[in-house]
């Protein structure tokens, strides 16, 4: 990616330019610092590299979790091996240090170039970063270790969650004093959902994790029965909701656009499906508790919210599609565009499927079963992952001064690792799932079941095993990846990389004030 630099005339660096290399990249630090203000990029290469590291160990865990389910001697015996401890490892892995790290340097690359402005406040920039990254290590080791509250998604203690708060705080600061600070007047509407997604994930955490400590390991929340189930999947749902949409749904609408070289299809349609998501997805949670002992009233307002959810949903797939109208030839070629179009696909076919398994008739034969479990991968493995990484390779040549990726072959032998292993993953697992739930609700004429529940777990366990087949695909694909940054990563290594300068818009002209007719 070549960029204009303004060359000073001083003698003194040019002389030092004509030493060395590294003398030259000197001289053109201090000429674009004398001339321009730069993008701050040097924490989003950080997010970037935490992104590709997270990706392979969580969704490594991910795979020894599926391999233990086929062959339970996996866990060798070792408590803090077991499936039951590593499973929220590889949850909070992939969503708060591979989607988290994602978000983080994705919303610090957007905010930056949509307003024309430098990155506010580069020392707490610094500090979300590292800050976030102790969080991740204090998770992934305590919760193995049997530290955890037992919370879907919010497993850690309570130390980490504070340690969690303290650092989304300062992440909501850095941003919102960026797009406080921009030129352009207009805020782009990927900004709208990064910033929809930092205050609702706050306010998730923080009432959710409400909990009075009794020692530095242990600490019980204020919540119980019933009332603590409705927190814990009002936090969960929302979680998906604007952690892994709203989130990624502002990635999409930067980067689709830019990897399609095309304007946004409708505008004014991202807006509207703005408002209608943020607006229904925060009722949708009971649907989690279908056929609990939440009243039924409250199942019944989680369901009806739920199919109307799909509306805006699909709006935001649709609109990502359609931007591509004229630019489809890009498919064919750029591998970035390849899992930015599946993840569109794959956001309109989960979210279709959410809102109709969130139908009590169909809830009955789908919930407790691997169906769910399907739908959760369909979801992250195909929209989340794939939007991420589709936007890691879009972002990650301008972040690291090169042209392009190092390898495209590397791109597109990813692309079909992903895909394979996704199909493998969701099909084994939607069939794993009718299974369960037709076997479980089978009875004889007398109203005994059927089938006794091992019948069902021998029935599905073969699927189980394409199931980590589809996650070996998966892994060597985030293998493949990470190997690539790393290349394509070789200048910043070498700290070779000129900061690029922010682009200043010229100042909107001013009207003379009108002159009284009296004058």
């Amino acid at each position: 990616m070549s960029e204009v630099i303004p060359r000073t005339k001083d003698s003194a660096l040019a002389r030092a330019a004509a030493t060395s290399p590294h003398a030259a990249l000197a001289a053109d630090d201090a000429a674009i610092a004398a001339y321009a203000e730069t993008y701050n990029d040097e924490v989003i290469r950080l997010f970037l590299l935490a992104a590709a590291v997270w990706g392979v160990v969580s969704m490594g865990v991910g795979l020894l979790a599926a391999g233990e389910l086929a062959w339970p001697a996996l866990n060798f015996d070792t408590p803090w091996l077991t499936f039951s401890r590593i499973r929220p490892d590889h949850t909070f892995g992939v969503i708060f240090g591979f989607g988290g790290s994602a978000l983080m340097g994705t919303c610090y690359y957007v905010v930056q170039r949509t307003g024309h402005t430098r990155l506010a406040l580069g020392s707490l920039a610094n500090f979300t970063f590292w800050g976030w990254q102790i969080v991740c290590v204090l998770a992934m080791v305590t919760m193995p270790l049997g530290l955890t509250q037992s919370k879907e998604y919010a497993e850690p203690e309570w130390f980490v969650d504070i340690l969690i708060a303290i650092v989304w705080v300062s992440f909501a600061t850095v941003f919102f004093a960026t797009l406080a600070r921009r030129r352009i007047h207009h805020i782009y509407v990927a900004n709208w959902y990064y910033g929809a997604f930092i205050i609702a994930v706050a306010l998730l955490h923080i009432v959710n994790n409400l909990a009075v400590p009794v020692s530095l390991a242990k600490s019980y929340p204020i919540y119980s029965g019933a009332v603590d189930a409705m927190v814990q999947w009002w936090y969960g749902h929302n979680a998906v909701a604007f952690f892994l949409t709203a989130g990624f749904l502002g990635m999409m609408y930067y980067f689709v656009p830019r990897q399609a070289e095309q304007p946004l299809w409708s505008y004014r349609f991202s807006i509207v499906n703005f408002w209608a998501l943020i607006s229904i997805y925060m009722w949708a949670g009971a649907h989690h508790l279908l056929y609990t002992a939440l009243p039924d009233w409250v199942q019944s307002v989680g369901m009806a919210f739920s199919l109307i959810l799909l509306m805006p949903s699909w709006g935001s797939a649709a609109n990502g599609l359609l931007t591509f109208n004229g630019s489809w030839h890009k498919v064919r070629t750029d591998p970035a565009a390849k899992f930015m179009v599946i993840a569109l696909v794959f956001y309109a076919a989960a979210t279709l499927e959410g809102s109709l398994m969130a139908i009590k008739t169909v809830n009955s034969l789908s919930h407790y079963t691997d169906w769910t479990i399907a739908h959760v991968h369909s979801g992250a493995i195909g929209w989340v992952a794939m939007i991420t990484i589709g936007s890691l390779y879009a972002m990650a040549p301008r972040a690291l001064g090169r042209p392009e990726m190092y390898s495209r072959r590397a791109m597109e032998l990813h692309f079909r690792l992903h895909v394979i292993g996704l199909l493998l993953y969701i099909v084994s697992m939607w069939a794993a799932g009718v299974t369960e739930g037709l076997m479980w609700r089978a009875t004889n004429p007398d109203g005994s079941l059927t089938y006794p529940f091992i019948d069902s777990l021998i029935a599905i366990k073969p699927l189980y095993a394409v199931r980590f087949l589809g996650g070996m695909f998966i892994v060597s694909g985030m293998v493949v990846m990470a190997w690539n940054l790393w290349q394509t990563a070789a200048d910043a290594r070498a700290h070779l990389i000129k900061p690029i300068p922010v682009p200043i818009p010229e100042p909107e002209p001013q009207e003379p004030p009108a002159i009284p007719a009296h004058a």
